[in-house]
């Protein structure tokens, strides 16, 4: 029988708290371990290490049998994938935020206006699910500068505690997506392996 392969981030806010629940399931998870791809002690498994954003398609692919990722990674990537389970760790939102002093009495008021993201399919799907358009501008990183270097008028990004928009002089305007870590699986994976 092949080795469960299981994909973990390799860094980032997932990666610990999925390590950890990994271990108390009872699969010993060698540590201090710096590769990307470790046998775990008791478990005929092997862990990679892999960016958030490629555990989607290497699930779908049959590269990784399962694996934890943010809920907002795999419906952005839209994958052939299957959330087993909503593992109640990584919570945030993915939320629309304006510059301060800008107040919209509602949410038709951001017809027209320049978004700029990392989530564009989230985005444009709640911008059709809401009958508005936008141009959105996609970019990988540092989202919440683009109002002050006027990119765009407002940003849509993930949000946990919003330190960072409120050290950007912005605010939460709307939450479009609630998010936490997920345990997904392709599609395909076999009943043996689902009965790990």
């Amino acid at each position: 029988m092949e080795k469960l392969r299981i994909a973990v981030q390799k860094s980032g806010r997932l990666s610990e708290d999925s390590l950890k629940l990994l271990k108390e399931c009872g699969i010993g998870v060698p540590a201090g371990n710096n590769q990307l791809k470790i046998s775990t002690e008791n478990f005929d498994a092997e862990i990679l290490f892999l960016r958030d954003d490629d555990i989607p398609e290497y699930v779908q692919d049959g590269v990784a049998d399962i694996g934890f990722v943010g809920e907002n990674v795999v419906l952005e990537k839209n994958k052939e994938t299957e959330i087993v389970e909503r593992l109640g760790y990584g919570k945030c939102r993915l939320s629309i935020a304006l510059p301060k002093g800008k107040k919209p009495k509602n949410i038709q008021a951001l017809d027209g206006i320049k978004i700029a993201t990392s989530y564009p399919v989230i985005l444009q799907g709640w911008l059709k699910k809401n009958k508005l358009k936008a141009d959105i501008h996609e970019i990988s990183g540092s989202v919440e500068i683009a109002p002050r270097i006027g990119l765009a008028d407002a940003i849509c990004d993930l949000v946990s505690s919003g330190s960072t928009l409120f050290s950007n002089e912005l605010y939460e305007y709307e939450t479009i997506l609630k998010s936490e870590a997920v345990l997904i699986s392709g599609k395909n994976i076999s009943k043996k392996e689902q009965h790990f």
